[in-house]
């Protein structure tokens, strides 16, 4: 049974006032419509609202449509593109891109300064093409203190790193991503134990990293001979920087000049005792369980720096140095490394207190100048 005309006019009508109107129950309308009363009716709706019409014309043309609707909806596109009526042209079609994982490519990993600050940069293939590289200072007792970086080609990357070489004070290492990724999460770790949070500027690369323990540290007992050498190691311009803060020992070195100072006439032997107790007490006020961690550790990352640099003594000089730190059966005041970090410390701070050195200069606290 043919539809009214009208009934068809009205479901057309319907759609353009409310799109989501033009659902089946009045396409049926359209479909049971007799073809020339359709083809009248669709001639005439597109008459009445021209431009207005395209939208519920193009929707007629739809494969789930009646092919008689269709067929009439493409006459009326047709009429109308004759009169200069037509849809915006469609937008041609984005290329597929492949989304790549973005992934640690290379690595970069700085020596430790006397702070427990290294540099760390990563370079990551982008996740569509190109690479970025993230470069990063991180400190073993506040986490991420700086960040920056951004995308960078493979012939910038390799000035970069050139200039770095040049300029860097600190022994620089090419290593495994995942290395670099370990010393960026034991940042992220120090973070999470503080309740602090990183940079701003960490925001664009959080993504990439994940938070992590450190290595396991070396088991004690330590070789007695390479403990006994350990001193030696602040020798090494690499480890120049390394003494405990001299802020921490400032009244000790006033303690230690007003001695030297004292118009007392007492032996050789009697002043080197005394200098000996004194730092034999800064070195037990200083290294408790917790300092001794955090030494043992940088020592532990410099042997890596030296091993991976061909320098194998320097590196066993650091690993027995750490296991004895760690080894809660030697008290710290009779291991030479670490009465060598009070020493100079004191020395240091002796500088201070004499206007020699400014503070700031010297300074251990992450982030001094």
């Amino acid at each position: 049974m043919d539809v009214d005309p009208v009934a068809a006019r009205r479901a057309l009508d319907a759609a353009l006032a409310e799109p989501a109107r033009l659902d089946p129950a009045p396409l049926s309308a359209l479909g049971a419509t007799a073809p020339d009363a359709l083809d009248d009716t669709v001639r005439a709706f597109a008459d009445a609202h021209g431009a207005a019409a395209l939208p519920v014309l193009e929707a007629l043309t739809s494969d789930r449509v009646d092919r008689a609707v269709r067929r009439v909806a493409r006459r009326a596109l047709y009429r109308l593109a004759q009169r200069g009526v037509q849809p915006a042209p469609r937008p041609a079609p984005r290329p597929v891109v492949e989304r790549r994982a973005e992934r640690a490519l290379r690595a970069w990993l700085s020596g430790i300064d006397g702070s427990g600050s290294r540099a760390v940069w990563v370079l990551f293939e982008g996740a569509l093409s190109g690479y970025a590289l993230c470069s990063l200072i991180v400190n073993d007792q506040v986490g991420v203190v700086d960040v920056a970086g951004g995308e960078i080609s493979k012939k910038r990357l390799e000035a970069e790193l050139a200039a770095l070489r040049a300029s860097q004070k600190l022994p620089w290492v090419e290593v495994e991503p995942a290395r670099a990724l370990q010393a960026v999460g034991e940042a992220l770790t120090v973070h999470r134990a503080r309740g602090t949070a990183p940079p701003a500027a960490f925001q664009r690369w959080e993504r990439l990293f994940a938070p992590a323990e450190g290595p396991p540290l070396p088991a004690p007992p330590a070789d007695a001979a390479l403990v006994e050498r350990g001193a030696t190691l602040l020798e090494l311009p690499e480890l120049a920087g390394w003494f405990l803060d001299p802020e921490s020992v400032q009244s000790d070195a006033l303690e230690m000049l007003q001695a030297r100072d004292s118009k007392l006439v007492v032996s050789d032997q009697i002043k080197a005792e005394r200098d000996e107790a004194l730092v034999g007490r800064v070195v037990e006020r200083e290294f408790d369980a917790d300092a001794r961690r955090r030494w043992a550790r940088r020592l532990v990352d410099m042997a890596f720096v030296f091993r991976a640099t061909d320098r194998p003594e320097p590196a066993a000089l650091a690993e027995a140095a750490a296991a004895a730190l760690v080894d809660d059966a030697r008290e710290p005041r009779r291991q030479p490394f670490a009465r060598a970090l009070a020493q100079r410390a004191l020395e240091v701070a002796a500088e201070v207190a004499l206007g020699r050195i400014p503070a700031a200069e010297v300074s251990r606290k992450p982030g001094a100048a």
